[in-house]
């Protein structure tokens, strides 16, 4: 039924003309978020498509609308109702979906471009893959020689021991196995999340403005009444947090994208402010791993007494993007609602993947690679800032931040952002506007750089060409 419904809607909106020849689709894993289907179905509406000739596949670029002015006249939009999971206003979030470039913030390195500061892309090249290679041959063996055993809901027991240890000594975060749930990375995290504390039209969720892309389409997808609440340089600003408001997401560690840490003031009031109004937190701790200075700040949900925070974690950022595995911390009350939501949606995440990392962490290796990526990105954001003040300072000023794999810088007078990102890309140079991350009416112009994935030497030299966009603008 899904299936259908979702290739009827993409072929009526292809004959209609509302997406017309040329216009690049939004990548399969992108459309199930926003549409609240499955992947798999999907890609399964995807290779309709293709196989009847509307879409057609460039290698290396993506999905496209094929030219049909030959073959297929006109024809008015099919009608009828779409299922609850994809009803409402789902020719308008498909339609901006495809309107909207690629979102900033994840993905392979573009195509054309010499420099791209892309963010949310740690150096997979360091992982000690010699290591991970070693101990996935080791839990095969066991796994084989293990009998049938009923999927566990929550993930492996063992993993969930190595992440309650590993987050109660690097975040101070206060949990036991049986409070963490894995899942199929972070994503996966913040849907199941959704699907247990979101009631379409009705639940209120107030969220950080600037903020996280992909969190705002999974919460409006689903549904919810999203709340963008400004930040300051203190974190979120909760006397602006509306009372009817249940569901709070905040990165408290390392706001995303601007990069300040919410303060131990404001962190009280928001704690006070969920325990006031039966709210509940959800804290996205997603690269607080790597910090280069400043006091560091417990985690929000080690200060939470009254059940109020959930937590979530990824392996995204501190090992590598293709693992696909985070965790969710989370107080009793929602344990079982958790497990019965991911058996629902998925069952249990991959056995080889999790026995692995679950020995990689057991056995320090994961601690080990965390320091030494500390220090490797500590350098790349020191070359960054160096030259940022040498080559850019006429134009932008970076906002401090002690943490994080990425940094965002304001404009100084007035700029178009968007248009300095067109022009940079035209010239090789892959960096992003700060302000398609608001969803509020005020908007900060300015750029962000993601810095995890790029050597020192390209840092500087991809900056020191951005200048001249800039210079050539002036």
């Amino acid at each position: 039924m899904l299936l259908r419904e979702l290739h009827g809607q993409l072929r009526a909106a292809i004959l209609d003309g509302r997406l017309k020849p040329g216009v690049r689709l939004p990548a399969t894993r992108e459309l199930a978020a926003t549409m609240r289907v499955s992947r798999n179905t999907a890609v399964a509406a995807y290779d309709l498509l293709l196989s009847e000739g509307y879409l057609e596949a460039r290698r290396g670029s993506g999905t496209f609308v094929a030219n049909l002015s030959s073959r297929h006249p006109a024809r008015k939009a099919a009608t009828g109702a779409l299922p609850n999971r994809v009803e409402g206003r789902a020719d308008d979030r498909l339609a901006a979906m495809w309107r909207a470039p690629p979102l900033p913030d994840e993905g392979p390195p573009r195509v054309g471009l010499r420099y791209d500061f892309r963010l949310g892309a740690p150096d997979k090249s360091k992982v000690a893959f010699d290591v991970w290679r070693r101990l996935s041959a080791r839990a095969l063996r066991s796994l084989s020689s293990q009998p049938l055993v009923d999927a566990e809901p929550h993930g492996r027991l063992a993993l969930r021991e190595a992440i309650a240890t590993y987050v109660s000594f690097a975040r101070a975060v206060s949990c036991r196995a049986d409070d963490v749930t894995v899942t199929a990375g972070a994503q996966q995290a913040l849907d199941l999340l959704v699907r247990i504390l979101v009631t379409p039209g009705k639940t209120v969720v107030a969220m950080e403005d600037p903020g996280f892309l992909r969190m705002r389409s999974v919460l409006e997808a689903a549904g919810a009444k999203v709340v963008p609440v400004p930040v300051d340089r203190e974190g979120l600003v909760v006397e602006r947090v509306p009372r009817e408001a249940r569901v709070i997401y905040v990165t408290p560690s390392h706001q995303f994208p601007l990069g300040m840490a919410m303060s131990l003031k404001r962190r009280a009031e928001l704690l006070a402010f969920a325990k006031s109004r039966h709210a509940v937190i959800l804290e996205d701790d997603y690269d607080s791993e790597f910090r280069f200075g400043g006091r560091p700040l417990d985690a929000l949900q080690s200060l939470d007494t009254d059940g109020s925070v959930i937590y979530i974690g990824t392996f995204s950022k501190s090992l590598f993007p293709a693992l696909r595995l985070g965790y969710v911390v989370a107080p009793p009350w929602a344990h079982a609602a958790l497990g019965a939501a991911k058996q629902l949606a998925v069952g249990d995440s991959a056995l080889l993947a999790q026995e692995t990392l679950a020995a990689f962490i057991a056995e320090g290796h994961l601690a080990r690679h965390v320091r030494k990526m500390r220090r490797v990105y500590a350098a790349r954001r020191e070359a960054m800032l160096d030259t940022f003040e040498s080559t850019l300072g006429a134009w932008l000023d970076p906002v401090p931040t002690h943490a994080g794999l990425h940094l965002a810088a304001y404009a100084k007078g007035r700029l178009d952002a968007d248009a300095i990102v067109r022009q940079a890309w035209q010239a090789g140079v892959g960096t992003y506007s700060l302000s398609r991350y608001y969803a509020g009416t005020t908007r900060r112009q300015g750029l962000v750089f993601g810095y995890g994935a790029t050597p020192e030497r390209e840092i500087v030299a991809g900056l020191k060409l951005l200048a001249r966009v800039f210079a050539h603008r002036d």
